[in-house]
């Protein structure tokens, strides 16, 4: 394919703002800037600067300067990007969210947030958001020539209802993982703290693994658990620090907040157990993140959480306490299953990788043209 018939794809990071989002973008378009037949151009608003390096010759980035704001972004995603796709002669808009702008040439989405949290949301202004979020969804899985699904659980639930002809434009394609993460260095002995990672939403659940830990530290007066990540949802994050507090769990629940790459390194290679809690999980990047570090896992047993895992970790039902904390402490007292879990791990986590992604998100970037 000579440079003149190279498939031109813009790129549209807009929604990076924060966790797996900004993730997914810092490690997919590399691999799609070093396809030799792709033109790859990336729209970013300037507050996103900060948030990522410098590419390199191969993505053109253009910066968006609106005044930031939930409904301001949505009306120049919607009214301004696809007047500059044409611009710029792209023949394919990839946008990495469950919607896009529904005008631009050639769309192609991301399923990758679940509609199901708006079952548990129960606020009316976060209901509406998720309302809002459904309509777009499907409108952008009709309007689209293609759907990556970052699960085989994401693409069937964010497609149901749709007409066999949407079904059949989605393709599966899981994340991958950064080789930083790793299993810590032979003889480095793990210590008794628990893990769990993520942006603090209502489907994190964090409230029913609170409750769990009551029971937990019954069993092990000294435990801790340790929650890295920072509370995007204010109001839930608030409730979670009252738990904790009128628990009488300070001695055993640390609230990190946001923790550096690099310190998220050093907690996976530590924690004696990694818990996934969740709900709902369209994927999960933690829990790749934990098994490429060897972490031993206990995970929740609902929406894509066993498909990631495989039988990589033990599981239970993430809406009863008693569950959570009888399957911690059996793995806490359990040497031998700990080791076989954290093999089992590091096994599952070669079948990650964001090259992988990368070039199968390319094939389908292409394929759509």
């Amino acid at each position: 394919m000579t440079a003149d018939s190279n498939v031109r794809a813009l790129v549209n990071g807009l929604h990076a703002k924060s966790g797996g989002g900004v993730t997914y973008l810092r490690h997919i378009l590399p691999v799609l800037q070093s396809d030799p037949e792709l033109q790859v151009h990336l729209v970013l608003h300037e507050d996103q600067r900060s948030l990522f390096e410098d590419f390199g010759e191969n993505v053109r980035v253009h910066y968006a300067t609106f005044k930031n704001g939930f409904y301001r972004r949505l009306l120049w995603e919607q009214m301004v990007l696809p007047f500059l796709a044409r611009r710029l002669g792209v023949q394919v808009t990839f946008s990495p969210a469950n919607f896009g702008p529904l005008l631009a040439p050639g769309p192609v989405i991301l399923l990758r947030n679940a509609l199901a949290v708006s079952e548990v949301e129960t606020r009316p202004g976060k209901r509406l958001y998720w309302l809002f979020l459904t309509v777009m969804t499907r409108l952008s899985l009709a309007f689209c020539r293609r759907a990556i699904a970052v699960s085989s659980y994401a693409g069937q639930a964010l497609a149901q209802g749709a007409a066999p002809k949407v079904q059949k434009r989605i393709h599966v394609i899981h994340h991958g993982v950064d080789p930083m993460f790793s299993p810590p260095p032979s003889g480095q002995a793990r210590e008794d703290f628990l893990l769990c990672v993520g942006d603090i939403y209502i489907q994190k659940n964090l409230h029913t693994l609170i409750e769990a830990m009551k029971s937990v530290k019954e069993a092990f007066p000294d435990v801790r658990l340790k929650v890295a990540g920072r509370p995007v949802d204010e109001d839930y994050g608030k409730r979670v620090r009252g738990l904790v507090e009128n628990g009488g769990l300070e001695k055993h629940v640390d609230l990190l907040g946001q923790v550096s790459t690099d310190g998220l390194v050093d907690l996976y290679r530590r924690c004696a157990l990694f818990v996934q809690p969740s709900t709902v999980e369209t994927f999960g990047n933690p829990l790749v993140e934990a098994m490429a570090s060897g972490a031993p896992i206990v995970s929740a047993n609902t929406t894509a959480m066993p498909e990631v895992l495989g039988d990589a970790a033990l599981f239970f039902d993430p809406s009863d306490p008693g569950a959570i904390a009888e399957s911690i402490v059996t793995v806490l007292k359990d040497d031998n299953l700990r080791r076989q879990l954290s093999e089992k791990s590091v096994m599952r986590s070669h079948d990650f990788s964001w090259e992988k992604t990368g070039r199968m998100t390319a094939q389908v970037i292409k394929d759509s043209v």
